[in-house]
């Protein structure tokens, strides 16, 4: 069991999860049995999740940047049944808040792509900041509706859209390439938002981190998450790691410290004192 592991292997264990490593090869070089690995990065996943929750409030952001990740679980949506669907198998998408000054990630939530996950998602990120923030999503309809309803008429709301061209070829080379961009439109749908400062590029790019430090979300693998609960204590883990203890090369500190959240860089032993 997690609770009768020594501390320095608990810790060894939860930084090699932060850091993308599999359950079995975390296994392989710890001597920890991956059922305990799991059981323990769902402990302190939950615990982050609830640290993160009472302590990214009244936040001085001024711009935010939106965007939704893909993942699966257990199966791809196309695969799944309905009981599975029903049984939170299949496509899930993490929308995750950016924040460019300071790299801090101030909100995120795990579920579909659809009105009511992303109303909870906005409303989040809404009653999360202390001022009018401007902010950028992609093109999805459901934006419009619920950044309306959660923000009212405080905030300056633009919209980008990219539209991507076919794939040069079918070949096994370009196959997982992604398509050429052949125009990009902004749009302004509340208030008074700067086009110049209308872009979703950053907050793709903390995808990549995201994707880089959670085995979870890596492509073409068998290290997808089997249920959802699990997926959702693995974000957590993640992103309490990315605001606390990771630190950012171009702010060199933790965004947590950058943005005034934390008097100090945390570590990993922190995290797992949460739980």
């Amino acid at each position: 069991m997690a609770y009768i592991l020594s501390t320095e292997k608990q810790t060894a264990a939860i930084a090699a999860l932060c850091e993308g490593t599999s359950i079995r090869a975390i296994e392989r070089m710890t001597g920890i049995h991956r059922d305990t690995i799991m059981r323990l990065g769902i402990r302190v996943g939950e615990a982050c999740g609830r640290m993160h929750d009472e302590r990214m409030r009244e936040l001085n952001c001024t711009h935010i940047q939106a965007d939704e990740v893909w993942g699966f679980v257990g199966k791809k949506q196309k695969s799944a049944t309905l009981d599975e669907q029903n049984a939170g198998k299949g496509d899930v998408w993490t929308f995750v808040a950016f924040d460019p000054e300071s790299k801090l990630v101030p909100s995120y939530l795990v579920g579909k792509r659809d009105f009511k996950h992303t109303y909870h998602f906005v409303s989040d990120l809404a009653s999360r900041m202390r001022s009018r923030i401007h902010l950028s999503t992609d093109g999805m309809q459901e934006y419009r509706a619920t950044i309306a309803e959660a923000f009212g008429s405080d905030v300056d709301y633009g919209q980008i859209v990219k539209v991507y061209g076919a794939p040069d070829g079918v070949d096994a080379a370009r196959r997982y390439s992604p398509p050429r961009i052949t125009s990009i439109r902004k749009m302004s749908i509340r208030g008074e938002p700067d086009h110049a400062e209308i872009s979703t590029s950053l907050v793709e790019r903390q995808n990549l981190t995201m994707r880089m430090h959670m085995r979870r979300l890596t492509r073409l693998t068998n290290a997808f998450s089997k249920k959802v609960e699990n997926f959702r204590a693995a974000v957590s883990l993640h992103f309490a790691y990315y605001n606390f203890v990771k630190m950012h090369g171009t702010i060199r500190c933790t965004p947590a410290l950058q943005a005034g959240v934390a008097d100090r860089v945390w570590t990993v032993g922190d995290l797992l004192e949460l739980a």
